[in-house]
């Protein structure tokens, strides 16, 4: 008897009611991913460009962030729970779920493949980058002008600017595709005209993430901010002197 092969459609399937208990939290997962999860992440990339404008501004910027009223609440229940719980429900799903890259080259199965490991590279990033800036060395809460300081030494190591790098580029692209995905499973995207344009935009977002991401990276290596002590004085001290 012929085995009968049913064919692979193309696209992404929105998420719909009825279709086994996981529904509710496969929803979730996919909106935790813009909010809060997205939006911390376009702030964090703009927030770090302040280092673009040298040690004065990013250490400016650091100290407001630091300074919002009931900041540890914000950061728990607004960062680091939705950002937990997207990624441990992430891996959830890519160890249940079936990457057809060998059986079916397609670039939706390549898609699917590299939303996962970039996700993973970006947890593990984020992990290790929100350990070595939060939880150890100067403390930035009560230590905000050493936020310049901090990071480029930490940039001296060869390995942890190469993750930094990596780690950027991940972030970018997990987002901007998810972005694509999101549009496409919840209804946002029907028409394949409206996909094609969303593609575009997205990939469009990753490279701009990533071109912001790599020149805040620069701004740590520039000659004239070498060396930034960690107990920065103040910017008209500096002025004057010169």
């Amino acid at each position: 008897m012929a085995k009968v092969i049913t064919p692979v459609a193309r696209g992404v399937p929105p998420l719909r009611a009825g279709q086994g208990s996981s529904f509710f939290w496969r929803r979730l997962h996919s909106l935790s991913g813009i909010v809060p999860v997205g939006v911390f992440l376009i702030e964090h990339f703009i927030s770090n460009a302040f280092a673009t404008n040298g040690p004065w501004a990013y250490a400016g910027q650091v100290r407001f962030l630091t300074s919002l009223p009931f900041v540890l609440l914000l950061e728990i229940f607004g960062i680091y729970i939705p950002l937990l719980f997207h990624s441990l429900y992430g891996f959830y799903i890519w160890f249940r779920g079936e990457a057809n890259v060998r059986d079916y080259p397609w670039a939706g199965n390549f898609m699917y493949s590299a939303q996962r490991w970039t996700g993973a590279t970006a947890f593990a990033y984020m992990a290790w980058h929100t350990y070595t800036m939060r939880f150890t060395g100067i403390h930035l809460m009560t230590n905000p002008q050493a936020a310049f300081s901090k990071v480029q030494l930490e940039l001296q190591s060869h390995w942890a600017a190469a993750f930094y790098v990596i780690g950027i580029t991940a972030a970018s692209w997990h987002f901007a595709y998810g972005l694509y995905l999101f549009c496409a499973k919840w209804g946002i995207t029907v028409s394949e005209r409206s996909r094609k344009a969303m593609s575009v935009a997205s990939a469009v977002l990753a490279i701009t993430l990533i071109a912001v991401g790599m020149a805040t990276l620069a701004a740590f290596f520039r000659p004239q901010w070498q060396n930034t002590p960690a107990n920065l004085p103040a910017q008209q001290a500096v002025e004057s002197a010169h």
